[in-house]
């Protein structure tokens, strides 16, 4: 019988700080869904299949920015799906899963 309360203790819930986002990146099978025409109808060139994707889904979000004092909320939410500056962020390994962290200000668009 497994001990599913000590299971749970090892999980490590990732808070972003700031106006830090934790973006699970997109694969390219998931990006290129049909034949070089993007998931979101941007096309693809073959060249980004050897190239990490700048398209993921906001896994966190840190409370904001300070702006003369005051804070400011994130524009993302968790779910949303975005496009990021592909040098932008520093890479974070959660168990076996890659995870990007990057500033709000590196996202470029959230897709609808």
């Amino acid at each position: 019988m497994k001990n599913i309360a000590k299971e749970n203790s090892k999980k490590v819930h990732i808070t972003p700080l700031g106006d830090r986002v934790l973006i699970k990146p997109k694969t390219v099978e998931e990006v290129n869904n049909r034949k070089g025409v993007g998931h979101f109808g941007i096309i693809i060139p073959d060249s980004m299949t050897k190239e990490k994707s700048a398209y993921g889904t906001v896994l966190a979000v840190g409370v904001g920015r300070y702006i003369d004092g005051k804070l400011v909320p994130p524009n993302v939410k968790v779910g949303d799906e975005v496009v990021f500056s592909k040098y932008s962020y520093d890479e974070v390994t959660h168990g076996e899963e890659e995870l990007y962290l990057l500033r709000e200000d590196n996202i470029l668009a959230i897709i609808k």
